[in-house]
C-alpha cells in the first residue's frame, strides 16, 4: 500500500504493488508470495480487480454490491461482488463500449453502447436485445419516468428509445452540428446536452421543447486562460435542483445555478487537456474534475484546491463510491485503480477494516528518512574507494547518488581517514580560540592574494560609511564580501602584476598612492603575527605621517604619466639594443638549394624580375611584351582586335629543336647524295 500527501491529505493507493498473471497455479502464487516481499505485502482487495489490457468505463450499482467495468481486449464486461471481494462474471462483447448504464439497482438490466452504433441490452443471464441507432453514439441517459433512452451523437438529433413500448420515439431537434455528452436532472427530469460548439441545450421531456441555452465556450475564456481552439464540451453532471457542472475540453470546469446564464465559478486544471469526469462530494461540498492525466478535489464554492491524485497512467474514467471515501479509476493499463481518502468519508461496509488499518498507520508513521541508512553521491564513493561496489546489493541507486548501510559507511570512513577524530577536537579548539579572540579589538584580516587592492577596498568602504552624503545613496555589493568575486583573493592566478606596461600606465600614481597602503599592510602583517604567537597587544603606538599631498591634482597626475612613459621608452630602446647586440652576434650559416632536373640556373635575377612582372597589370605586361617583339597586337577588317605572340621556349626545348634541324639536314644531304650516285650509273650502262 502506497501513501501520498498533499495539503496534509493522505491519500492510500490500494492498487499498487505486483500482480500475478492469470495463468499462475494457485500453488505458484502461493510460491511466490512466500519469497517474494512486494507480493507478500501488497492489498489485494478485491481479486483480479484488472482488465487483460486496458480498462475504459468504471460503474458501480444502485445497491453498492456490484462494480462493473469494461475494457479491452478483447472487449468485455466484468462485474465485481464487493460482498464477496471477487469476480461474479464476465462476458466478452463484439466490440468495445463506449460508456453503459445500470437499469435496475443490481447486475440484473444494463444497457452498452457500443463504437458500431449498436445498443446491447444485458439481463440476469446474459445477452438480451440488440438494436441500432442511425448514427455513432457518444453517450446516453436514461429518463425513468418515461422509461425513454435519450442517444447523442454525430448527429444533430437526439434519439428517443421507449423501453416499455419497444420502438423509437421522434428525435429532438438541436442546433449543434454534433452532441458529445448529455445528463438528465434526477430531481425534476430536465435534459441537457453538450454539443461541440461549446453550447449547452436543455430540454424539459414532457413538452420536448427546448427551454434554454448557454453558451459555455464564451464563458470558459477568463483573463489568464490561454485558448488555441473552440472549447467543446467533453464533460457535464447536475447536482441538485439548481446545480450543474460542465466540462470543456480545453479543461476547464465551469459551475452553473440553472436560473442564471453566467457561471458561478470557473475553475481551470491547467493542463489543457478534456475533462473526462464530474461528480460532486456532499459532505465536504467538494467538485471531483478527472482529466487524462490528475484528479482535482476542490471546493465548489470558492474553488480552492482540497487534494489532487495524479497516477502513474492515463486516466479513462473515474467513480466515487457512494457515501464513502473510496475512489475508483479505469486507466490505461490492465490494473484499475482503487483509492481511500479518509477525508472524503468512511470505508464502504464492505471493506470496513481499511479505517482500523488506516488509523494504526497514522498512530505509528513510517520515517520518510532512511534513518539506517546513508545518502553518498558517487564522488563520495570515490572519496571513500567504494566505486566497485556500484551494482552489488550494498548500494542501491537513488536519483542523483545511492543509499548505502550506515554501519558499513562509518567503518570505511573509520579505514580511510583514521585521525577524523583528531582532526574534529583540532576544529573544536581553534572555534573556541577565535570566540576567546572575539573579545580583543578586530583587525582586518586580509586575503593571502591582491592584499593591497584588498586594503584598498576596505579604506573605500570606511569612506563611504563616514561621508554623510553617500548614505543616502543606494548600497552596491562589496566585492570583498561577493561570492562571485571570492577566487580573485584566493586563487594565486589573479595576482596584480604592478611591474606590467598596463598597470603603469592605467595606474600613474600607484607608487605614490601605494606607499601608506604598503606601510599599513605590513604593520597588519606584524600585528597578525603577534596575535598568533597570543602576545599583547601594544597599548599604542605612533601613527604614521600621512603624506599631503592629493591624488587628486592634475599637475601630478601630469607630470607622474610623463615619467612613465619616459621610463617605458628607456626600456624600449634598452631592449632594441640588446637585440641588435645578439643579431650581431649570430653567426649566418648559408643555404643550399636544390635545382629540380631538367632544369638550368641563371641567376636569382631571373626570379626577381619576374616577380615584378607579375606584380604589374597586365596591359603593362602586354606593352613590354610587344616591345620585345614576342606579342604584335593590329587591327582587323572588322574592326576587332588580332593578337599574335611567340611562345618561350625553355633552353632545353631549344636544343632539342636544334637537334631535329640537323637530323633533317643529315637526312636531305645523304638523300641528295644518294640520288647523283644513281644517275651515274643508269647513265654508264650499254643498251642490248
Amino acid at each position: 500500500m502506497q501513501v501520498s500527501s498533499l495539503n496534509e491529505v493522505k491519500i492510500y493507493s490500494l492498487s499498487c504493488g505486483k500482480s500475478l498473471p492469470e495463468w499462475l497455479s494457485d500453488r505458484k502464487k502461493r510460491a511466490l508470495q512466500k519469497k517474494d516481499v512486494d507480493v507478500r505485502r501488497r492489498i489485494e482487495l478485491i481479486q483480479d480487480f484488472e482488465m487483460p489490457t486496458v480498462s475504459t468505463t468504471i460503474k458501480v450499482s444502485k445497491d453498492g454490491q456490484y462494480i462493473l467495468a469494461t475494457g479491452t481486449y478483447k472487449p468485455r464486461v466484468r462485474c465485481y461482488d464487493t460482498y464477496q471481494l471477487s469476480l461474479k462474471f464476465e462476458r466478452c462483447l463484439d466490440s468495445e463500449v463506449v460508456t453503459f448504464e445500470t437499469l435496475s439497482d443490481d447486475y440484473s438490466k444494463i444497457v452498452f453502447l457500443h463504437n458500431d452504433r449498436y445498443i446491447e441490452f444485458h439481463s440476469q443471464s446474459g445477452f438480451y436485445y440488440k438494436t441500432r441507432i442511425p448514427k455513432f453514439g457518444r453517450d446516453f441517459s436514461y429518463h425513468y419516468p418515461s422509461c425513454d433512452l435519450y442517444f447523442v451523437g454525430a448527429s444533430s438529433e437526439v434519439y428517443r428509445l421507449n423501453l416499455e413500448q419497444g420502438r423509437y420515439l421522434n428525435p429532438l431537434q438541436t442546433d449543434a452540428a454534433e452532441n458529445n455528452v448529455c445528463d438528465i436532472n434526477s430531481a425534476h427530469g430536465l435534459f441537457a446536452t453538450g454539443t461541440v460548439e461549446g453550447r449547452v441545450e436543455c430540454w424539459d421531456p414532457r413538452t420536448r421543447g427546448r427551454v434554454g441555452l448557454l453558451d459555455c465556450a464564451l464563458s470558459s475564456v477568463t483573463a489568464d486562460s490561454e485558448i488555441n481552439s473552440l472549447p467543446t464540451i467533453s464533460a457535464l453532471k447536475f447536482h441538485g435542483a439548481l446545480t450543474m457542472a460542465v466540462g470543456t475540453s480545453t479543461g476547464q470546469i465551469l459551475l452553473y445555478d440553472l436560473r442564471s446564464d453566467k457561471p458561478l465559478l470557473v475553475k481551470d486544471h491547467q493542463y489543457g487537456l478534456p475533462i473526462k469526469s464530474l461528480h460532486f462530494q456532499d459532505s465536504l461540498d467538494l467538485v471531483l474534475s478527472a482529466d487524462s492525466r490528475i484528479i482535482k478535489m476542490w471546493n465548489k464554492n470558492s474553488g480552492k484546491i482540497f487534494t489532487s491524485l495524479e497516477p502513474e497512467h492515463d486516466i479513462n474514467d473515474v467513480c466515487l463510491y457512494p457515501d464513502s471515501g473510496m475512489l475508483l479509476t479505469a486507466n490505461e493499463t490492465p490494473k484499475m485503480g482503487i483509492y481511500y481518502i479518509p477525508v472524503l468519508g468512511p470505508a464502504p461496509r464492505w471493506c470496513s477494516f481499511l479505517d482500523n488499518l488506516t488509523e494504526e498507520l497514522e498512530e505509528n508513521p513510517e520515517s520518510t528518512v532512511y534513518d539506517d541508512y546513508k545518502f553518498v553521491t558517487r564522488k563520495d564513493l570515490e572519496n571513500l574507494g567504494l566505486t566497485h561496489l556500484i551494482g552489488s546489493p550494498f548500494l542501491r541507486a537513488y536519483m542523483h547518488g545511492f543509499f548505502m548501510d550506515i554501519r558499513l559507511y562509518h567503518k570505511v570512513k573509520l579505514m580511510v581517514n583514521p585521525f577524523a577524530y583528531e582532526e574534529y577536537r583540532k576544529d573544536k579548539i581553534r572555534q573556541k580560540i577565535e570566540e576567546t579572540r572575539a573579545q580583543r579589538v578586530q583587525l582586518k584580516k586580509l586575503p593571502k592574494v591582491n592584499k593591497e587592492l584588498a586594503l584598498k577596498l576596505m579604506e573605500e568602504e570606511e569612506e563611504k560609511r563616514s561621508s554623510a552624503w553617500r548614505k543616502k545613496a543606494k548600497s552596491l555589493p562589496n566585492i570583498l564580501t561577493d561570492d562571485r568575486f571570492k577566487v580573485m583573493f584566493e586563487n594565486p592566478d589573479f595576482q596584480v602584476d604592478e611591474e606590467s606596461e598596463e598597470f603603469r600606465l592605467l595606474n600613474p600614481l600607484v607608487s605614490k598612492i601605494s606607499e601608506k597602503r604598503k606601510k599599513k599592510l605590513r604593520l597588519l602583517e606584524q600585528q597578525e603575527q603577534r596575535d598568533k604567537e597570543e602576545e599583547e597587544e601594544p597599548e599604542g603606538r605612533p601613527s604614521d605621517a600621512e603624506s599631503s599631498e592629493s591624488s587628486d591634482d592634475e599637475k601630478a597626475w601630469v607630470e607622474e604619466v610623463r615619467k612613465q612613459r619616459r621610463l617605458l621608452q628607456q626600456e624600449e630602446r634598452a631592449r632594441r639594443r640588446q637585440q641588435l647586440r645578439e643579431d650581431q652576434q649570430t653567426v649566418l650559416k648559408p643555404q643550399f638549394y636544390e635545382i629540380k632536373a631538367g632544369e638550368e640556373f641563371r641567376s636569382f635575377k631571373d626570379s626577381a624580375t619576374k616577380q615584378k612582372l607579375m606584380n604589374k597589370t597586365l596591359e603593362d605586361r602586354l606593352r613590354l611584351e610587344a616591345e620585345k617583339g614576342a606579342l604584335s597586337v593590329a587591327d582587323t577588317t572588322v574592326g576587332s582586335k588580332q593578337l599574335t605572340f611567340t611562345l618561350k621556349r625553355s633552353e632545353q626545348q631549344k636544343q632539342q629543336q636544334e637537334a631535329e634541324k640537323r637530323h633533317r639536314q643529315e637526312r636531305k644531304a645523304l638523300r641528295r647524295s644518294a640520288g647523283h650516285l644513281k644517275s651515274r650509273r643508269t647513265r654508264g650502262r650499254p643498251f642490248h
